[in-house]
């Protein structure tokens, strides 16, 4: 007895129009493999653009194309795995001719060279690559023997080869930058010491023959590197100076990412050579040292630029070239034109993906870090100059900025776009279209500022142990420099008493306050107002929109900031304060001039009357541990600073803020920089490399030789 009945199917049970399935049986191999090549196209030109720009659409779309690339190549491969056994099959295309264009299949999954992985996950996938990789290679070895007597079969052996040579690269690639796999290769080979029990023997030896001996203990080599002090003078580096100073760096450095403490002598080398440096070619050094840690972790840069990776290169070049010649010197008069016309584009195809691929290899950094100072290098950096294919901007330079105090004075109601976002858990991102604000570097010098301010602490803590010190500060250490006595609550605020999300937010909400209170002064408080405004609205930004590179301090940081929310929202719209909130339609249009300037002096009314509340008890004493609002908190902050005057208070805070910011460096995780490298980059990266360049780390590697026994004479 069938405990489900079971039914003749035929073209009525299906919704699919019977011409629809027809012309799909037709043009489906036809359609896919020339989808698979648009696809490879399109990413070779456009993944270098993800490490470059913060334009979610662009990540979006290059996310898309990445995907689309590897399902679609995959699933043409299955179509012409079908097709050979289905002998009522209703292609267009030759039977023998989708034998040859299976191996095309097989360069396209082993995709171009800048991309390998979207994200650092992907790499951690390198076994399933390497399954689909055999499963694929099987796949494509099964469909050429099924019609090994075909007349293309050399033309289909020979790009089987080249396709195997670069979908093993792919997989290669993605297995060294996983993480485990890149730690492992960094760590030196296992050093058991010295011989102890024959030294001691020896030792013993000497001393019965009464003969003179001692053991000399091995001490720290100490290697001195010329310190400069702040007048010294600075020594400006070409292009390819900086090439050479990033690739060196970049392999002193790279351990940072999976927790590998760089050497004191790797210390004291990378801070004598950033003293020597202006912040332009400092900045330029990191940008590139950056850079080749991003073609490690996701293209195949590392793999194709070595030995045994250019002969391989070599030779899958060969193979396409000989492979195009062939089937070009080949009788097609049976052949279908269109058969013929795909053919050639595939082929077409495979050798411009190819050179393209060559003259990014010839002309890539990494090439003229390898040449070093050779003849060579210097034809090839001359002909990469005259060519223009020099890379002018390796990072989105820019920042997201974050403010409260629009946060909380634009009145937030859902309309007829924001409830499907809500529904589908698309919060995060409706708020960051709204609120989150873009800020270009290029059009400041705060990186010039922040630079400075490392320099200035590298030259005060020459001493490790002093270093470390630095790295623990969060702003105190500023203050203590200041030579001023501060009353409550400033000097508590950035103590280790109090959790470091709690300090952001409590200054976060004073800089505010102090910012929209203040009109624009004289030049330089005018640089460190604007200095302070950004690096504020950044820091809100990571601790809030950022938990991944901030989970190892943001601790109660989303209650705390939403409760702090919620009181001042209640406290604008008593007074009447709220604006209604834009739309995100509207949010893409230009605001007038009349638009701004309200928008503006709303703020500005917003903070004064904040700063008028009378702050005589500490709010937190009379809320208790209910609501961890600290609104009123940052009010009797923003009061003890407006006290200092205006250019003393933005000068204070300025160097403050550098100074959370670099404790935030220090103390995440440094795997989340790496995921932010294909994002566009982040501001907090650049400052975690720096001060390891300047010696501000609080862990470093001491290297001691091993004892020695001496004979006196």
């Amino acid at each position: 007895m069938l405990l489900f009945p079971c039914y003749e199917l035929n073209s009525k049970d299906f919704p699919i129009p019977s011409i629809v399935k027809d012309e799909w049986d037709k043009w489906n191999i036809l359609g896919t493999v020339l989808v698979s090549l648009l696809l490879q196209t399109l990413l070779i030109f456009i993944a270098p653009l993800r490490k470059r720009t913060e334009k979610r659409i662009i990540t979006l779309f290059i996310w898309a194309a990445y995907l689309l690339a590897n399902w679609v190549a995959a699933f043409a491969v299955g179509l012409i795995f079908s097709a050979q056994g289905n002998d009522n099959c209703k292609e267009l295309v030759n039977k023998d001719i989708a034998v040859f264009w299976a191996p095309f299949l097989l360069l396209h999954l082993g995709g171009p060279d800048n991309v390998t992985a979207f994200a650092l996950e992907d790499n951690e996938l390198w076994l399933r690559h390497l399954l689909s990789l055999l499963f694929q290679l099987v796949t494509v070895a099964y469909v050429f023997l099924q019609s090994v007597h075909n007349e293309f079969w050399i033309p289909t052996l020979l790009m089987f080869v080249a396709g195997t040579i670069k979908y093993a690269e792919r997989t290669c690639a993605l297995y060294l930058a996983c993480l485990g796999n890149f730690r492992a290769s960094m760590l030196p080979k296992p050093d058991a010491g010295i011989d102890y029990p024959r030294l001691m023997e020896e030792y013993s030896l000497y001393k019965e023959a009464h003969i003179p001996v001692k053991i000399v203990i091995g001490k720290e080599v100490e290697k001195r590197y010329r310190a400069l002090d702040a007048q010294s003078s600075i020594n400006k580096i070409g292009e390819i100076e900086v090439v050479n100073a990033a690739y060196k760096f970049f392999k002193i450095f790279k351990g940072l990412i999976v927790d590998l403490a760089s050497s004191l002598d790797d210390r004291q080398e990378s801070r004598a050579f950033m003293l020597e440096r202006c912040p332009q070619d400092a900045l330029r050094v990191m940008e590139l040292e950056l850079n080749f840690l991003y073609d490690v972790l996701y293209t195949k840069m590392p793999v194709v630029h070595c030995k045994r990776g250019f002969f391989f290169r070599l030779v899958c070049s060969v193979l396409i070239v000989i492979s195009f010649q062939r089937f070009a010197s080949h009788h097609k008069q049976h052949l279908h034109h269109l058969d013929i016309a795909v053919t050639y584009t595939l082929l077409i195809g495979a050798l411009g993906l190819d050179l393209v691929a060559f003259v990014m290899f010839i002309f890539s950094d990494w090439t003229i870090a390898l040449l070093k100072n050779s003849k060579m290098m210097s034809i090839v950096y001359s002909i990469r100059k005259k060519l223009s294919l020099v890379e002018r901007q390796r990072w989105s330079n820019s920042v997201s900025r974050h403010s409260f105090i629009k946060y909380c004075v634009e009145e937030q109601h859902l309309n007829w776009f924001d409830k499907p976002g809500l529904i589908f858990g698309l919060n995060g991102l409706l708020v960051e279209m709204r609120y989150i604000k873009r800020t270009k570097l290029t059009k400041c010098k705060l990186m010039e500022f922040i630079f400075n301010e490392l320099k200035y602490k590298a030259l005060k803590a020459e001493d490790p142990k002093v270093a470390k010190k630095m790295c623990s500060a969060r702003g105190g250490w500023v203050l203590s420099q200041s030579f001023i006595t501060f009353n409550y609550p400033i000097s508590s605020t950035v103590s280790e008493e109090i959790e470091y999300d709690e300090s952001l937010l409590l200054w976060h909400i004073a800089t505010e306050l102090c910012y929209f209170k203040d009109d624009d002064g004289i030049a330089d408080q005018k640089t460190n107002r604007k200095f302070c405004k950004i690096l504020s609205d950044y820091m809100l930004y990571l601790i809030v929109m950022q938990p991944t590179i901030m989970s190892a301090l943001a601790g109660t940081s989303l209650f705390r900031f939403r409760d702090t929310c919620e009181e001042a929202k209640k406290f604008f719209a008593e007074k009447e304060l709220t604006l209604k909130s834009l739309s995100i339609y509207e949010n893409f249009k230009f605001f007038d001039g009349q638009s701004k300037k309200s928008m503006k002096d709303q703020k500005k009314k917003a903070c004064k009357e904040l700063l008028d509340v009378d702050t005589v008890v500490r709010p937190a004493k009379m809320k208790g541990e209910v609501s961890r609002s600290l609104l009123f908190d940052a009010c009797m902050l923003a009061k003890d600073l407006r006290e200092l005057g205006r250019n003393r208070m933005w000068e204070i805070m300025s160097k403050v803020w550098v100074e959370l910011l670099c404790y935030a460096a220090s103390h995440c995780k440094p795997n989340a920089y790496a995921q932010h490298l294909s994002k566009g980059g982040e501001l907090i990266t650049f400052v975690w490399l720096l001060m390891a360049h300047f010696g501000l780390r609080e862990e470093f590697r001491k290297d001691i030789p091993n004892s020695k026994l001496i004979v006196a004479k």
